[in-house]
């Protein structure tokens, strides 16, 4: 399925978490997701994982995320996605995004360095060996850096059913708002480490944009677990041409307690 790993990280940067202290995850945590075509067709897998380290002096998280079509969708389009994002472990503004993907034969090789002192971007476009600065929004995020930030900068215990969320965001070449709508709790049954589970979730459905992969503006549906790790659980996506579901079913290194019951 094109776009595996994008449609995954375009939705994961769209979740809201609790304003707290203390982080909502920690060194070496991990998420793997299972993708469908139309309800039944496995369609790829998707990664995310984080490390803590040092870039140019300062301490950062680097988080690498990467996506790939499975099985028979594989044999006649083919994935492999990999993103990057070095964000700052205090503030969580991103220094350095990195997109390299290969879609059907479709590449693209970007590194993005941002300047928050001079609000700008400096786009490397490896492909075609250019490079460009753009001017970006005060306290803008990458896609993937955004997913982290807002567990950390949002409290869900204040939002009301209807409210819409909004974040800046740099893509490529381009600031772009993403908003999203609550629509209030709701507990899910999940397939997760081998385990049948009932979970409390928040449920959003952010605004995309309509046309070539999405159905329409409001094509998205997301449930997040309602606890202070706040992880995406499930998103369906209602496609230009069909059906894209995403599960996630493997889990390690989550900083708090995944707040569960078992489904008898």
């Amino acid at each position: 399925m094109k776009n595996v790993l994008l449609l995954i990280l375009t939705i994961a940067t769209l979740q809201v978490a609790k304003a707290q202290k203390q982080s909502a995850f920690q060194d070496g945590e991990w998420f793997k997701f299972r993708m469908s075509y139309s309800g039944w067709f496995k369609a790829g897998e998707a990664t995310l994982n984080i490390k803590q380290k040092s870039l140019d002096g300062k301490q950062v998280y680097h988080v690498v995320g990467k996506g790939k079509t499975t099985g028979l969708i594989n044999a006649f389009f083919k994935v492999r996605d990999r993103y990057e994002t070095y964000f700052d472990t205090q503030t969580g503004l991103p220094y350095k995004f990195i997109r390299k993907i290969d879609e059907g034969g479709h590449t693209k090789d970007i590194e993005i360095d941002f300047d928050h002192i001079k609000n700008k971007a400096l786009v490397n476009n490896k492909k075609y060996k250019s490079k460009e600065t753009f001017d970006i929004h005060e306290n803008v995020q990458d896609m993937v850096s955004a997913f982290y930030y807002l567990r950390n900068n949002y409290d869900t215990d204040k939002i009301k059913e209807g409210d819409v969320v909004k974040l800046s965001m740099f893509f490529d070449k381009e600031n772009y708002p993403f908003r999203l709508k609550y629509l209030g709790r709701e507990t899910i049954k999940v397939t997760v480490n081998g385990s049948r589970i009932k979970v409390k979730t928040l449920k959003f459905r952010p605004y995309v944009m309509a046309g070539r992969v999405f159905k329409e503006e409001e094509s998205l549906t997301l449930w997040v677990s309602a606890d202070d790790n706040k992880i995406p659980l499930k998103i369906k996506a209602d496609l230009a041409v069909g059906s894209l579901r995403a599960d996630l079913y493997q889990y390690k290194g989550l900083k708090h307690q995944f707040e569960v019951e078992f489904d008898n």
